[in-house]
């Protein structure tokens, strides 16, 4: 596991008023990259985590990921194959891209924990940005 893995880990697992959603925590590891703060970064991601808040929506992990990457590969053209290729490569890793499927709500079948969702994104974006 690498360093921005972990950290983004340690994030989301903090309590309290240091806790980081799914988003926050890839978001706020690539705030060097970005050029963005991360107080920046954490309230722009703060509508995403649990799914955008009912796990109805895409996984929080794999918005703060398309996030960044639109913040490091955007130079006014559009990026849309790096997007479907950070989706579907997100999608193989996890078992889905819906927050409620990957939690395996309805089927009781877990894909990816929360926390493996959170690192697969961070490894896809080290390995695209």
């Amino acid at each position: 596991m690498t360093a921005k893995q972990e950290r983004a880990v340690e994030l989301k697992n903090r309590t309290g008023d240091a806790h980081y959603n799914c988003c926050q925590a890839v978001a706020c590891v690539f705030a060097d990259e970005a050029g963005v703060s991360e107080d920046v970064l954490r309230r722009i991601g703060a509508g995403f985590g649990l799914g955008m808040g009912g796990m109805e929506g895409t996984c929080g992990a794999l918005c703060g990921a398309e996030m960044i990457l639109g913040l490091t590969k955007y130079k006014g053209s559009p990026i849309r194959n790096d997007a479907k290729e950070l989706h579907a490569k997100f999608t193989r890793m996890c078992g889905g891209s819906i927050c409620r499927e990957i939690k395996g709500v309805g089927t009781g079948k877990v894909l990816c924990s929360c926390d493996d969702c959170v690192r697969n994104a961070v490894e896809i974006l080290e390995n695209t940005i």
